[in-house]
């Protein structure tokens, strides 16, 4: 047990509401144009809404606890499919065609992944409006 453990509980309820902020911010960039947009051309304009769609509003669901675990579920098979598509497979963005992480680009795609793997299996937890709302 780790020396956090009586807090772990609130630990997560940070952990759970950062993710799902971090990832928001993915959300607006592409729907909204905040932090710069994305530039020109970089993918078609559907899967630009679709993506940005499902990372803006999964990302609301899981910071506010609320289905975080279905909606953190959904973003972490879009990670992994962001990994593939956008890292590990893309001649363009990967023209070593390795796929490792680090040598392409995707660490971040991964890591949002397994976060969001663990969110959907430990659901939305305390600080959440699932758990005000007595859900289970």
């Amino acid at each position: 047990m780790g020396f956090l453990a009586p807090y772990a509980e609130y630990v997560y309820a940070a952990f759970r509401i950062m993710t799902g902020l971090l990832m928001l911010q993915h959300g607006t960039q592409k729907l909204l144009g905040w932090f710069g947009g994305i530039p020109e051309g970089m993918m078609p304009a559907p899967m630009l809404y679709g993506l940005g769609s499902i990372e803006l509003f999964g990302a609301l669901l899981v910071a506010v606890g609320l289905f975080a675990g279905p909606a953190a579920f959904l973003l972490s098979g879009t990670m992994a499919a962001a990994f593939a598509i956008g890292h590990a497979f893309n001649a363009d963005q990967n023209p070593t065609g390795s796929i490792v992480p680090l040598v392409n680009g995707g660490e971040l795609a991964v890591a949002y992944c397994f976060a969001f793997l663990f969110i959907a299996a430990k659901g939305s937890g305390t600080w959440s409006v699932d758990a005000a709302r007595g859900a289970k």
